[in-house]
């Protein structure tokens, strides 16, 4: 099985989006492939409740994709994370790629970025489709 790794800054919204979306599809297609996710500085988060947003947890829903009973908080990015996952994707090179350079320097050229911004700049269902329909292309390409 490979893995994929999603980024985001606090391991809340958009990469947790990507993980479940992504697993969805996979799973569907019986894809040799499953995702994951982390953050990259979590302690920006100090406004998120719970293990996962509610705009990530809406956007899945709707669907039809269902949540696990036990979600997992939020968890930081590790080195030991990037080692062990065969792609990884910054979901907002504008935002993480200078997270990536300040704390992950030697892997800031080693990943892929997108451009889907935060809720502070895009409403909520657009980047959730600017997001599946990334997800939908990387599944293409795999």
């Amino acid at each position: 099985m490979q893995t994929i790794l999603f980024l985001c800054t606090g391991n809340y919204y958009r990469s947790r989006f990507s993980e479940y979306y992504f697993n969805h599809l996979a799973m569907q297609k019986a894809f040799n492939w499953r995702a994951d996710s982390r953050g990259l500085a979590l302690e920006r988060g100090h406004n998120n409740v719970g293990p996962i947003s509610k705009y990530a947890r809406q956007g899945l829903l709707s669907r039809n994709i269902q949540l696990p009973d036990n979600l997992r908080f939020p968890l930081s990015l590790t080195g030991e994370d990037l080692n062990k996952t065969h792609q990884v994707i910054a979901i907002d090179e504008t935002e993480h790629r200078p997270l990536m350079q300040a704390r992950f320097p030697d892997w800031e050229n080693k990943i892929d970025y997108w451009c889907v911004h935060d809720i502070d700049q895009v409403i909520p269902d657009n980047a959730l489709k600017q997001l599946e329909n990334h997800i939908h292309d990387l599944i293409s390409r795999l």
